[in-house]
């Protein structure tokens, strides 16, 4: 499948490197302007006589001018502080002077509570026999599909719509075998040359063949059963097993997820102020909670072989803000080495649902070194509609983004944690819903940590993996 080049950057083997470079900081640089400040104090100039003599008359005079001006300046600059402080409630206020308001209390915009679902066709992998099961508009029954017409591709399809990367095995499996638990009919493919999942589907009575489908797509989203530090912040090994650190010449530079044995996903800014960056200087730690030097030597770090960032990343706005890294060598899956599941389609999250932040980043934003210890921490997703509200980021979220976190601050992601997963639990398994990409600050109130939202990448992230 080929690559249209306005939609990919690949950094790869460069034989230019650059000899400086600096950390992309979570934070976004904004340039703050004056409001309503003019300069009401004005240079004097002393006019110096012709005649070394004044009259008196004449030094009265100007002193009465100079009181009437000092007078009239008092007077204008008393009127501006007082219609400056009456018209503060009503002023619209840029979300960068919010982060110095304390105040939450007038930010009261409505959450939506939930989300129109656009998809017409629903489907499910029954956890008690692995039948595909499909749920078309208008019935309310999960129906298991007809083993007639079915091919390896289909599976695939149907995986990627759930949020898995790709089908693991499929087979057609007799009726006879299952018991009589379907009696409400079947559905089977109207016609092999459909691309579309959701008019693919049609109602039938019966199987012609006496089978149906069962398949297994690639596991991701779940961790292995160990302890959690009750009450505390510090993230146990393998508690978040796609959590790996992304080091740039010996030093942690961003988070990432691992959705492949040989792929993480990042954010854009991460690699995207590398001009020409020696990829051998690129290493990935995996199934680590540390980041002590002492300590990380006792792990292997894997090589990259491929960056690859969105082409049409902004580096201004950080829409588009994601990319994907491909190892040299495939990662061994083990209790601590996992990969995180991907969001489903057209599938969104109401505001509200809980999820989780993980990260080496600051635990305080004037902080200068990384903590020891992976931190973790719950966030509440945050409807676009409140985030994009004058009292928070006023229209700065574009479709590709998502908000996470607290009207009143205190719990964020800051620097350092960059490229780091926000997963969401769902149906039982984890998937990778947002990645940390930018906030004004951190933890400030009305300023919520802004992410990736993956699920307008999917198209993107398969095609990639099915490219290189």
């Amino acid at each position: 499948m080929s690559l249209s080049r306005d939609a990919v950057a690949v950094i790869e083997n460069p034989v230019v490197v650059r000899q400086s470079f600096h950390t992309e900081h979570l934070q976004v640089d904004r340039v703050e302007t004056g409001q309503n400040n003019p300069t009401w104090l004005r240079e004097l100039q002393f006019l110096h006589p012709v005649s070394g003599k004044v009259s008196a008359h004449k030094l009265v005079r100007v002193f009465a001018a100079l009181c009437v001006l000092c007078l009239l300046g008092g007077v204008v600059i008393g009127v501006w502080f007082i219609v400056k402080i009456l018209l503060r409630p009503n002023s619209a206020q840029s979300p960068a002077s919010l982060g110095d308001a304390k105040d939450t209390s007038f930010c009261n915009v409505t959450e939506d509570i939930s989300v129109t679902d656009p998809r017409k066709v629903f489907y499910r992998i029954s956890v008690e026999n692995s039948l595909l099961e499909i749920q078309l508009e208008k019935l309310q029954t999960w129906l298991p599909v007809c083993y007639e017409r079915w091919n390896s591709s289909l599976g695939t399809l149907v995986c990627r719509q759930l949020g898995y990367l790709r089908l693991s095995k499929h087979k057609g499996v007799n009726l006879t075998d299952i018991g009589p638990n379907y009696t409400d009919g079947f559905v089977q493919i109207a016609s092999e040359h459909q691309s579309n999942l959701e008019s693919l589907w049609r109602f039938r009575g019966s199987c012609s063949t006496g089978k149906v489908i069962a398949l297994k797509c690639f596991e991701c989203g779940t961790r292995a059963k160990l302890p959690r530090i009750i009450g505390g912040v510090e993230a146990t090994l393998g508690r978040w097993p796609w959590q790996v650190s992304l080091y740039y010449s010996n030093r942690h530079i961003c988070g990432g997820s691992i959705i492949t044995n040989q792929w993480i996903v990042t954010a854009a800014h991460c690699v995207h102020n590398y001009r020409l960056p020696q990829v051998s200087s690129w290493v990935v730690y995996a199934g680590i909670v540390t980041s002590n030097s002492a300590k990380l030597a006792q792990y292997q770090g894997f090589a990259v072989e491929r960056i690859i960032y969105n082409k049409n990343y902004n580096h201004r706005t950080h829409d588009n803000d994601i990319a994907l890294v491909k190892l040299r060598t495939p990662l061994n899956f083990s209790d601590t080495i996992r990969p995180v599941c991907l969001p489903q389609y057209d599938h969104d999250l109401p505001g509200g649902t809980q999820c989780w932040i993980s990260g080496w980043g600051y635990t305080q934003p004037d902080d200068v070194h990384i903590p020891e210890v992976l931190k973790e921490a719950p966030v509440p997703l945050i409807s676009t509609k409140k985030c994009n509200s004058s009292c928070m980021y006023n229209g700065d979220i574009t479709p590709r983004m998502l908000c996470a976190g607290y009207t009143e601050g205190k719990v964020d992601a800051c620097q350092g944690d960059s490229g780091g997963p926000l997963v969401c639990q769902d149906e039982s398994v984890w998937r990778l819903v947002g990645v940390v990409s930018w906030g004004t600050g951190c933890a400030e109130p009305n300023h919520p940590g802004v992410y990736t939202k993956v699920a307008e990448f999917l198209g993107w992230i398969y095609e990639i993996i099915e490219s290189y």
